[in-house]
C-alpha cells in the first residue's frame, strides 16, 4: 500500500475498491497535497451514472478524490421541490451562475428550529459500499458562520450530525453513512477523518450509526437556537465513495502532551520547554493585571445601587430585572467558567485490572465517578495491569510508567457511560502539563500553583464568580465567589421518562431519597462551612424529566410508572392516592377516562392507550405530584443544612424539561437554571420566562472550532478560534440583556481529551484552555471586553441612593 506524508507524519493508504471492478485511478486529493495513485478512467459506476437524467454537473463530476456514485438532487428540475419539507423555512430554485441551486432562508429568528427536509420519492437505496457517504455542496453568502445540525433517515431511526458554513464560504460536505467510522465504538465522539478527501466531514452527535442502508429516506439540514435569520444555497445533493482511505487513522493519534500528533494547528507545543517559556510569560502578566475597577469585593457592581446588605448572595429585583446582590448589597452578575477541577480530564487508554482488585462502587458514595477526579488504583492491582483494547492504546504515541512522577496521573474508571470498554485504566494529560509547567511533582503543591494561576486568570480575565463544578478546593480561598453543587446518589427506587439518557430518574416517594438528600447535602454544608462566597447550590443536572412534543414524551414519567406495580414503586403509590382522591369511585375515573379498569388493575399496572382530554390532564396532575415532591425534598433540606444560601435549581437540559417540571421547581428553587447549547438566547424557545417568572441562570454552553487539533468543536460549531470569541460575544449578549437571567456559566475551562472523555468520549474543543493549559487568546480576549463592560450593558440607569432603590 502506498505510503503518504501529511504534515510530515506518515500516514497508511488503503485503496478502496470493495464492490468495484478496477482499482483506483485518477488523482487523489487530500488538502493541498496531490498524490497520483494511478491511470485515468470512470468506474462502471460512473459511467452508468453519466448516461442518466440525474448526470452530474461539471463542478462535481471530476474525477478527483472520490468516485460520484448518484446524484439525488441537482435542482435543475424544478419538480424536484415536491420532495422538499420545509419547517420555519422558506426555499425556492435560483440559479447560482451557471447552474440551480436550492436557496433556502431559515426563518431562525423567531423559531426555536428551522429546517428543510429533502425526501426520497422512494427509499435510497445506498447499500454495496464498503464506505459511502452523501454529499452536498454549501454556500454561505453572509459575513457570520453558521452552525448547521444535519440528520439522515432510514424507515425508523435516524443519525444527527453538526458542522458550521464558514462566513463568505462555498465547500462541499460530507456525511458517512457507512464505514469504519461507524463500524467501531472508538471512545471517541467523533473520529479523526479517515477519508482522502478535501471535502468537509461534518461531524457525529448522536442517533443510530446502521442504517438501513436499503432504506434511506431523507435528509434533513436544521438551524437552531439562532438570534437572527440564517441564509444557505444547496447544490448537488449525491451519493460519493472514496477512491482510498487512512486505514491507521487511530494509530499514533496522540503525542506526549496529549495533542493531535498528526495535525500541526497555532499554539502547539513541542517541548517542556516551550510549555515552561510560556507559562512564565503568562504568569508575568498576570501579576500586573490589575482587577477591574468597578467591582466590589465580592465582584458586585460598586459603581452601582447599594441594596439592602445580608451578608450572603441573595435575588431581588432592579430596574424591573431580576439581579443577584452580592453579600455588601451591590447588583451581581454570575459569569463564570464551569468545571474547573480535575474530573473529566482523564481518558481511557485501552488498559485494566483484575476486578477483585478494584474497591466496589459502594451505595453511601456522595459523588458519581467521573466526578471525583483521578480515582487511582491501589498499588496492590498494579501487577493485574492488562491490555484490553489495542484499539485505545495504540492511539497513544507515549505513556509514562507508573513509577515515575509523571505516572502520578493514571486514574481508573469503574464503569463507563458510552465507550469501547466497560471499565479501565485512565490517564491526564492536562494534569500531566500542570506537573511539566510548573515542574512540581508533589501533588498538593502542584494543585495549590493551580489554583492560584486559575484565580488570578478569572480576575484579569474579569470573570465575576465562577460556574458550576469548581474543585472545593478552591470554597476558601475567599477570592471569588463560587456555585457548591452535589447529587443524590444511591439506592433509591427510580422511575424512568422512556429517555433516561445520562441514568434514570429518582422516585422522591422512596424514603431512602430523602435519606441520601440528606447525605448528600449535609456534605455540602460541610465544604461551604457557612461561606458568604459560597453564591448557592446545584444539585443534579441534566436529568430526563421528559420533553414537549408529544403525550409520550411529556409525561413519560407519570405513563411508565402507571403501568408499574405499587410493590415495587413508591411514585405509583402516590399516583393511585391521587386518583382515588380525585375521583373516589373507580366508575368515575373509568367514565372520565374511557376505560374499563379495576382499582386493582390500575394497583398492578395499567398500559395506557388511548389518551383523551381527561387522561391528558391527570397525567400533568401527577407529573406536578412527582415534580412537587422531588424539588420540595431537595428544598427544604438545602433550607435546613444551608439557609443562607441560594437553591439553584437542577440545571434543566433544553431537552430535559416540560412545563409542569419547570413549574414545579419554581415554586421551590431561588433561581431557575438551564443548560442552553445554542447561538444564544432565541425567541422561539424562552417564551415560558414570562409565566415563570423568576430568576434565571445559564447553568451550560460553549462553542468550538477544529482549528484547535481536537477532532470535535462542541455542540455548538464555529468557524475559528476567532469566530469563537465572536460567537461567545453574542451569546452573552443575549443573555446581559435579558431581565430574567442574573449569570450565564461557560461550559468549560479546559478542553475535553483528543481521545475522548473517559465517561462518555467527549472530545471538543469548548475549553478556555486546552490540554497544555494554554489560553485560547481570541476565546480570552472576547470575555474581556464582555466583562469590561458588564455592569454598564445590564444596568443602564446611574447609580442611585439606598432610599431610591428601597
Amino acid at each position: 500500500m502506498p505510503e503518504l506524508f501529511l504534515n510530515n507524519v506518515p500516514i497508511k493508504v488503503s485503496n478502496n475498491i470493495s464492490n468495484r471492478s478496477h482499482a483506483v485511478c485518477g488523482l487523489l486529493l487530500l488538502g493541498s497535497l496531490a498524490t497520483l495513485l494511478g491511470c485515468n478512467g470512470h468506474t462502471p459506476a460512473e459511467a452508468a451514472t453519466a448516461n442518466t437524467s440525474d448526470t452530474a454537473k461539471d463542478t462535481v463530476s471530476k474525477v478527483d478524490n472520490v468516485y460520484l456514485e448518484r446524484t439525488l438532487f441537482d435542482f435543475e428540475n424544478a419538480d424536484q421541490l415536491q420532495n422538499i419539507i420545509g419547517k420555519n423555512a422558506l426555499f425556492s430554485i435560483a440559479n447560482s451562475g451557471s447552474n440551480n441551486a436550492l436557496e433556502v432562508t431559515f426563518k431562525s429568528e423567531v423559531n426555536y428550529k428551522a429546517n428543510i427536509s429533502l425526501q426520497a420519492a422512494s427509499p435510497w437505496d445506498v447499500s454495496g459500499h464498503q464506505d459511502v457517504a452523501i454529499a452536498v455542496d454549501i454556500t454561505n453568502h453572509a459575513d457570520a458562520s453558521t452552525p448547521l445540525y444535519v440528520k439522515a433517515f432510514d424507515l425508523n431511526d435516524h443519525q444527527s450530525r453538526s458542522t458550521v458554513i464558514p462566513a463568505s464560504s462555498s465547500k462541499t460536505y460530507y456525511i458517512v453513512l457507512s464505514g469504519d467510522e461507524l463500524d467501531h465504538n472508538t471512545g471517541i465522539r467523533s473520529n479523526p477523518k479517515y477519508w482522502l478527501t478535501d471535502y468537509e466531514q461534518i461531524e457525529w452527535r448522536g442517533g443510530k450509526k446502521d442504517l438501513d442502508l436499503h432504506h434511506i429516506t431523507a435528509f434533513e439540514f436544521q438551524v437552531g437556537g439562532s438570534l437572527v435569520d440564517k441564509h444557505l444555497s444547496f447544490d448537488n445533493v449525491r451519493l460519493i465513495t472514496p477512491k482510498a482511505v487512512i486505514s491507521d487513522y487511530l494509530v499514533g493519534l496522540v503525542d506526549q502532551f496529549g495533542q493531535n500528533a498528526k495535525h500541526y494547528f497555532n499554539g502547539k507545543v513541542n517541548s517542556v520547554e516551550a510549555l515552561q517559556q510560556h507559562s512564565a510569560k503568562e504568569i508575568a502578566l498576570l501579576e500586573k493585571a490589575p482587577r477591574l475597577a468597578d467591582r466590589s469585593q465580592f465582584n458586585g457592581w460598586i459603581n452601582g445601587p447599594k441594596l439592602a446588605a445580608t451578608g450572603y448572595f441573595r435575588v431581588d429585583k432592579y430596574q424591573d430585572k431580576w439581579t443577584l446582590v452580592d453579600p455588601e448589597g451591590y447588583l451581581f452578575f454570575s459569569n463564570g467558567i464551569a468545571n474547573i477541577r480535575m474530573a473529566n480530564t482523564s481518558t481511557i487508554t485501552g488498559y485494566d485490572f483484575d476486578p477483585a482488585l478494584i474497591n466496589i462502587k459502594l451505595a453511601t458514595d456522595l459523588t458519581p465517578e467521573d466526578s471525583l477526579g483521578l480515582n487511582q488504583v491501589d498499588h496492590q492491582a498494579l501487577p493485574s495491569r492488562k491490555l484490553v483494547s489495542a484499539l485505545r492504546s495504540d492511539m497513544f504515541s507515549w505513556l509514562p510508567s507508573y513509577d515515575e512522577p509523571l505516572g502520578q496521573n493514571f486514574g481508573y474508571r469503574r464503569s463507563v457511560h458510552t465507550g469501547p470498554v466497560l471499565s479501565g485504566e485512565t490517564f491526564s494529560f492536562y494534569r500531566t502539563n500542570l506537573q511539566r509547567k510548573f515542574a512540581e511533582n508533589d501533588p498538593e503543591k502542584l494543585f495549590e500553583k493551580w489554583k492560584d494561576n486559575t484565580i488570578n486568570r478569572m480576575h484579569s480575565w474579569g470573570f465575576t464568580s465562577f460556574g458550576n463544578w469548581v474543585d472545593p478546593g478552591y470554597y476558601q480561598m475567599n477570592r471569588l465567589p463560587y456555585f457548591a453543587n452535589g447529587w443524590i446518589i444511591g439506592d433509591f427506587k427510580t422511575v424512568s421518562s422512556g429517555n433516561d439518557y445520562w441514568s434514570p430518574l429518582p422516585d422522591p416517594f422512596d424514603p431512602v431519597f430523602a435519606v441520601r438528600a440528606r447525605a448528600t447535602i449535609a456534605q455540602i454544608a460541610l465544604e461551604v462551612d457557612n461561606n458568604p462566597w459560597c453564591i448557592g447550590v446545584f444539585i443534579d443536572n441534566e436529568k430526563s424529566w421528559g420533553m414537549m412534543g408529544s403525550t409520550q414524551s411529556q409525561y413519560g414519567i407519570v405513563i411508565n410508572t402507571l403501568s408499574r406495580s405499587t410493590e415495587d414503586s413508591p411514585a405509583k403509590v402516590a399516583f393511585v392516592d391521587a386518583l382515588k382522591s380525585k375521583y373516589l369511585t373507580i366508575d368515575s375515573l373509568n367514565k372520565a377516562w374511557e376505560q374499563k379498569f379495576s382499582w386493582d388493575d390500575l394497583i398492578k399496572g395499567v398500559r395506557l392507550k388511548n389518551i383523551n382530554d381527561a387522561v391528558s390532564a391527570d397525567l400533568s396532575m401527577l407529573l406536578t405530584l412527582y415534580a412537587e415532591q422531588y424539588f420540595k425534598t431537595v428544598s427544604s433540606t438545602l433550607k435546613q443544612y444551608m439557609p443562607n444560601h441560594l437553591y439553584m435549581g437542577a440545571r434543566f437540559a433544553s431537552w430535559g424539561m416540560t412545563s409542569e417540571i419547570r413549574e414545579a421547581a419554581a415554586k421551590y428553587a431561588d433561581v431557575m437554571s438551564y443548560n442552553y447549547y445554542n447561538e444564544g438566547l432565541d425567541k422561539g424557545f424562552w417564551a415560558f420566562l414570562e409565566e415563570v417568572n423568576r430568576p434565571s441562570i445559564i447553568g451550560e454552553f460553549h462553542n468550538g472550532s477544529l482549528d484547535s487539533g481536537l477532532l470535535h468543536p462542541g455542540l455548538v460549531p464555529a468557524q475559528s478560534q476567532a469566530d469563537r470569541g465572536l460567537m461567545y460575544q453574542e451569546y452573552m449578549k443575549s443573555v446581559i440583556e435579558n431581565r430574567y437571567f442574573v449569570g450565564a456559566h461557560w461550559f468549560q475551562y479546559i478542553d475535553s481529551p483528543l481521545t475522548g472523555r473517559a465517561y462518555d468520549g467527549e472530545n471538543y474543543n469548548v475549553g478556555f484552555v486546552s490540554v497544555t493549559d494554554k489560553p485560547y487568546t481570541e476565546l480570552v480576549d472576547a470575555a474581556k471586553v464582555v466583562n469590561s463592560t458588564l455592569y454598564k450593558k445590564r444596568f443602564s440607569e446611574e447609580k442611585k441612593s439606598v432610599k431610591d432603590v428601597n
